[in-house]
């Protein structure tokens, strides 16, 4: 499995601990965060291929966050997780972007599985963007687009 960046966001401090711990024992890179604003401050100066987010928080609700984090991030895949779904707040995550929505307790194996999805998701929109670039820089050379952009 390849290593990507995950950010975990829930207000449970027992469920978050408990989850990072075990996704570090899997060898992935992972932060936390207690809430929506905290994992937006944390947004500023991170990058994450891979978010497992909330819905119910006090504050910034997962919703809110979600809309946030596609709207500063768009290519970053997020995963809604709760222990109280219901099929309008679902729904609602889906059509802002999120890319699936489980309930809590959910397991790891099936977790892990998700996150792999959203991960190769990522990589293959990045890299038809490389491409697009590459085409436009070939198309119209000397626009100035530089290779490290790419």
């Amino acid at each position: 499995m390849e290593d990507y960046r995950v950010l975990v966001v829930d207000d449970e401090d027992d469920f978050r601990e408990t989850f990072v711990k075990r996704l570090e024992k899997r060898n992935l890179s992972v932060t936390e965060a207690e809430s929506g604003e905290k994992a937006m401050e944390i947004l500023d100066e991170k990058l994450f291929d891979v978010v497992i987010l909330d819905v119910k928080m006090p504050g910034m609700d997962g919703i809110e966050t979600l809309r946030e984090m596609k709207r500063k991030r768009p290519l970053m895949e997020v995963i809604m997780l709760t222990g109280h779904a219901t099929v309008e707040s679902g729904v609602e995550g889906m059509k802002l972007g999120a890319f699936d929505y489980v309930m809590k307790p959910v397991e790891l194996d099936e977790l892990m599985q998700k996150m792999a999805g959203a991960y190769e998701k990522k990589k293959a929109h990045e890299e038809k963007i490389r491409e697009a670039r590459v085409l436009e820089m070939t198309a119209h050379p000397g626009r100035g687009v530089k290779i490290e952009e790419l």
